[in-house]
């Protein structure tokens, strides 16, 4: 058996198909440029891809902005949807509402790797550091990985961060999306972005997601896994019900803690959505961080001073929170292909027949793509 360690660049996914590139166009916001989490300035996205007969598994790594982000620490929260699973660090963001490492996502048995890679990339740009949060998320990849043998090292996680890179996003059965399923499929990560009109203040908010749930996939409202014949408890019979999602949300609004916690939860509105039911066995985690320039903390200073949105300026970005994590969750199945690994199979969904129910039951009504955010 031989393992392949292969780090892969941002800037390598322009081969891959998404759901739009059907044809499909979902929700009524503007995309960014790329559709992506990185549509948001100075966020970068790195990932290390493990993968051989038995392993399939790796590391996603988002980096939030290009300084020092232990000296200037992003304003951020967390909200449980479902809390089978370890998010390391998640209780230090809540009592003080900021992150000080880039967010590592990686399989469940391999959660201390990601803290100990994390710990050493942020102490070697710090060197009196003596403490750090390092935010550690993770789902279960133990059908197609042999996840016991605990595959990713510290090392994968430093060149995840190291090599982060902005622009197009690598999807689907790449990173720590390497081995996962969501409602049956082959699933993976997934990321889309959504972008305010000028009038609600111009703001990006980007989402990457690693998908490995159940339920009963719909997509634009069509119930595309009833359609397939694919989904949770048909039969009677328990298929894949059980896993996690772990959903990152930022944007450069200025926004804090509390808001942030509040994007976050529309997270969650954004996988159901999608037809996840967040099971008893699911881990479903949303982290939300701002990286408005003039809000970053700098606790070298006497006092923090941030210049923040009011609560009535916060649902344009609730609704652009729901359809990015929405299509991120879409992207990561339709960007994702056939695995066999570990013993065991999972196909892709079938994109031609979802493509073709879905532009079915949009024609009947005569959907056609409008924005009325004035776009």
């Amino acid at each position: 058996m031989i393992a392949i360690a292969c780090a892969l660049c941002c800037g390598q996914a322009t081969a891959q198909k998404r759901l739009r590139d059907y044809g499909v166009v979902v929700g009524v916001m503007k995309t960014g440029a790329n559709n992506a989490i990185t549509d948001v300035k100075g966020v970068k996205v790195g990932q290390v891809t493990l993968t051989s007969d038995v392993m399939q598994t790796g590391v996603t790594a988002i980096v939030p902005h290009q300084g020092n982000l232990f000296k200037k620490k992003c304003p951020a929260a967390v909200y449980v949807g479902n809390g089978f699973g370890k998010l390391a660090g998640s209780t230090q963001v809540q009592e003080l509402g900021n992150i000080e490492t880039p967010i590592i996502l990686t399989n469940t048995l391999n959660v201390a790797e990601g803290i100990a890679g994390a710990v050493e990339y942020t102490m070697k740009q710090n060197p009196n550091v003596r403490s750090v949060n390092a935010l550690v998320g993770e789902t279960n990849d133990g059908g197609l990985n042999d996840i016991r043998s605990r595959f990713v090292r510290k090392e994968h996680v430093i060149e995840a961060i190291e090599n982060a890179k902005g622009g197009a996003v690598e999807e689907g059965c790449v990173g720590a999306g390497n081995g996962t399923v969501a409602f049956g499929y082959k699933a993976g990560i997934g990321t889309a972005s959504r972008v305010l009109p000028a009038s609600m203040g111009g703001y990006t908010v980007g989402v990457l997601v690693q998908a490995n749930f159940g339920g009963v996939l719909q997509i634009a409202g069509v119930p595309v896994g009833q359609l397939l014949g694919k989904y949770t408890y048909r039969d009677k019979i328990l298929q894949d019900v059980d896993g996690s999602c772990m959903i990152v949300v930022v944007t450069d609004a200025p926004v804090d803690a509390r808001n942030l916690e509040r994007m976050a939860k529309r997270a969650i509105m954004g996988l159901a959505q999608t037809g996840g039911i967040a099971s008893n066995g699911s881990g479903d985690y949303a982290i939300a961080v701002s990286v408005a320039e003039q809000n970053l903390i700098d606790e070298s200073t006497k006092h923090y001073t941030p210049t923040l949105l009011h609560n009535d300026d916060m649902s344009g970005l609730f609704m652009a929170t729901i359809e990015a994590t929405s299509e991120a969750i879409w992207n990561s199945l339709f960007a994702a292909e056939d695995v066999t690994s570990n013993g065991r199979t999972v196909k892709a969904i079938d994109k031609q027949k979802a493509i073709e129910y879905i532009k079915k039951a949009q024609s009947a009504v005569n959907l056609q793509p409008t924005y009325p955010l004035g776009q």
